[in-house]
């Protein structure tokens, strides 16, 4: 199995008649992955805590606390208080976590049909959202009560929605087949 440098290097070759690239340089390329999750309404510091820890345990990297812009009373949050963690992924830590979430966490997913080719936006980047961060293998069994999910955002240097899709095709992202349903 070609890891994901392997496959990036094979790239020019791959898509260089469909978009007419003259130049290795023109092809697209990952920047970065942005991992983010919200703790809801934990109060817990310890669940919140742990929200960090398994964070960390996943993408290799110590997650960066968000805190609230502004004191809400119904939602009884105050100003500061932590309302989620981002990652922000580069490089090696960037490549491992994209060929773990492809070759474990999606063939580990109960019912896993394909990723929705619907949210690529408009300037080519790639967003998905995960329900339970148990689909990764850091995960023990003991940690089932504490579920959490997440958001993955893959950022390219692609200009257009067609032109990501088909690069992270090559890249064997699991879009689901055209034409088939949900």
């Amino acid at each position: 199995m070609k890891s994901l440098k392997e496959k990036q290097n094979e790239t020019y070759k791959a898509l260089k008649d469909e978009f007419g690239y003259k130049n290795p340089m023109q092809t697209p390329k990952i920047t970065k992955v942005v991992v983010s999750t919200g703790v809801g309404s934990v109060k817990d510091k310890k669940k919140i805590e742990l929200i960090a820890d398994r964070l960390a345990k996943i993408t290799g990297q110590k997650p960066s606390a968000r805190g609230s812009k502004k004191s809400i009373a119904n939602f009884k949050v105050r100003q500061g208080d932590v309302v989620g963690y981002q990652i922000t992924l580069r490089g090696k830590k960037m490549q491992g976590f994209l060929d773990k979430l492809l070759n474990v966490a999606f063939p580990r997913t109960k019912d896993f049909r394909g990723l929705s080719r619907a949210s690529i936006d408009e300037i080519g980047n790639y967003s998905l959202g995960i329900k339970e961060h148990t689909i990764f293998p850091e995960t023990t069994d003991e940690e089932l009560k504490d579920v959490f999910g997440m958001s993955i955002t893959v950022v390219t240097t692609s200009t257009n929605p067609k032109e990501t899709e088909k690069y992270l095709e090559h890249l064997g992202f699991p879009f689901k087949k055209i034409g088939a349903t949900k």
